[in-house]
């Protein structure tokens, strides 16, 4: 189970944050600010795209309520930008669609942190499942997460 996955990432890096996991569905931004109680910009959905090879995952950690800018994404990454296909998705995140989050992935995947993040004291990602959050300041997931940097690509 991918939650644990980040238990024992939180546990390895001995971080002390406490795990929401729900009787609900927290998979998309909506049933997860439902389920945290809080407004939707405050999720922090992590998006899933193929690096230029194809052979990795790009996660970008995103505010609830902002979309990727295909162009910003294209003059940033010197690409166009491709979500993953759903076969792919557990494999180059670690995660099962709906539990991807910026935690415990393979070495091989890249987080961002987009600057839509920046305007909340804490925000919610998710916690390797599909009923799990964890919450955190964005100083705290920009530790927590390895993020390589913050970054603009959002509209």
């Amino acid at each position: 189970m991918s939650v644990e996955i980040v238990r024992n990432y939180f546990k390895e890096h001995d971080i002390n944050k406490k795990i929401l996991e729900f009787p609900v569905s927290s998979a998309t931004v909506e049933l997860a600010a439902e389920a945290v109680g809080t407004e939707p910009a405050r999720i922090a959905k992590t998006l899933s795209f193929y690096t230029k090879e194809k052979d990795a995952a790009i996660l970008i950690v995103t505010a609830g309520d902002m979309k990727i800018d295909n162009s910003k994404f294209k003059q940033f990454f010197g690409m166009k930008a491709k979500m993953l296909a759903a076969e792919d998705v557990e494999r180059l995140t670690g995660h099962a669609i709906g539990g991807v989050c910026p935690f415990g992935n393979p070495d091989s995947a890249k987080v961002y942190l987009d600057i839509s993040l920046k305007r909340f004291e804490t925000v919610f990602p998710a916690a390797g499942s599909g009923n799990s959050a964890v919450e955190m300041t964005c100083e705290e997931l920009e530790q927590t997460s390895e993020a390589l940097e913050w970054i603009d690509v959002c509209k």
